[in-house]
């Protein structure tokens, strides 16, 4: 007969034995370098929660939005963070390799076109006449021949100016251009680090108030991985959306999680950056009526067909090939209460 000590020793051998079988590596990447926007993912590290879920979350700083999806869809990484409007556009023509999108955040897009309050545009109807300063391939510069046409503006009397990101916020504080397409939460600390005050001296016309109706980002993972370990997939969400709450409440609590992560941040800036994006892109009143996390089906088609038409794609995805709400907890525990602090 065993003792009791042999016991409890073979007793804790075998439940130590069943958490390590239960741990799954996930590599994750974010959507860009560490901003503030990134901290629901960096306090969910930070405070354990997905180690709590069997998870061993790498998270790797990213290489855009939509680079997001490319990785995930190369095998390198597993979830990441990144643009709906992106597996949109890979789910047209490789559906079996997009990555689906688990956990929406960015309840309204960041797509807008920034420009001097002094410039006399106070409207898009006066963007006729203008130069836009726009970078190839980027959603904001691809869609904006829908929003021209959606709003009966004339095409021909905007003219867009090539160059890179980096070039769109000195150009239009030089006078170069009249206009920047661009994302507003990465364009808006643009000009803050050029000692600008995008409040006071800037106008946003931001797509989603021009019938740009749009989705953009959020969780998304793998199908090799939505398909292998659907418990993974659900624990990652679980997690999330637990930091999520947390963050939304403790913007100062969050940002000690960031920074521990990448201490090089300015982390002044990056505090800004994430309460922007709860008062900009998170909390709308959608986002109040359905939880944070979840879209609702209608409107994801008609951002489809958006999305179809300013890329010119030849097929149209459904709605459940771009977004799963399977691992969503409910309703009741994705009610966001934020309180800026």
């Amino acid at each position: 007969m065993l003792s009791k000590l042999t016991a409890l020793v073979m007793g804790g051998m075998l439940v130590a034995g069943s958490a390590m079988a239960q741990d799954t590596n996930i590599k994750f990447t974010l959507g860009w370098k560490t901003q503030g926007s990134d901290a629901p993912y960096l306090l969910a590290l930070e405070k354990g929660y997905f180690k709590a879920e069997g998870l061993n979350v790498v998270i790797d700083q990213g290489e855009g939005s939509g680079a997001t999806v490319t990785r995930i869809m190369s095998g390198a990484y597993d979830a990441g963070f990144g643009d709906v409007n992106a597996i949109i556009q890979n789910a047209s023509t490789r559906p079996q390799d997009a990555p689906v999108m688990v956990y929406m955040m960015w309840n309204q897009p960041p797509f807008a076109i920034v420009t001097k309050a002094n410039s006399g545009i106070n409207s898009i109807k006066d963007l006729e006449g203008r130069t836009l300063g726009g970078a190839q391939g980027t959603p904001t510069t691809r869609l904006l021949p829908v929003f021209i046409r959606k709003n009966n503006l004339d095409a021909g009397k905007i003219k867009i100016s090539n160059m890179a990101p980096n070039l769109q916020e000195p150009m239009l504080i030089k006078g170069d251009i009249d206009g920047a397409l661009v994302f507003n939460i990465t364009s808006y600390f643009n000009l803050v680090l050029n000692r600008q005050d995008p409040d006071k001296d800037f106008k946003w016309f931001t797509f989603g108030d021009y019938g740009m109706d749009l989705y953009s980002n959020g969780m998304m993972v793998s199908r090799k991985l939505l398909q292998s370990n659907p418990k993974a997939v659900a624990g990652l969400v679980r997690a999330v959306n637990k930091a999520m709450l947390e963050v939304a409440k403790d913007q100062k609590v969050a940002m000690a999680a960031v920074t521990k992560y990448d201490n090089l941040i300015n982390e002044a800036v990056e505090k800004r950056r994430l309460q922007y994006s709860f008062d900009t892109l998170i909390v709308s009143p959608e986002m109040k009526e359905i939880g944070v996390g979840d879209i609702k089906d209608d409107r994801m088609t008609r951002a489809i067909g958006i999305v179809v038409e300013g890329y010119q794609l030849e097929r149209a995805p459904a709605v459940s090939e771009v977004f799963s709400r399977e691992f969503l907890p409910p309703k009741k525990d994705r009610e966001l209460v934020y309180v800026k602090n």
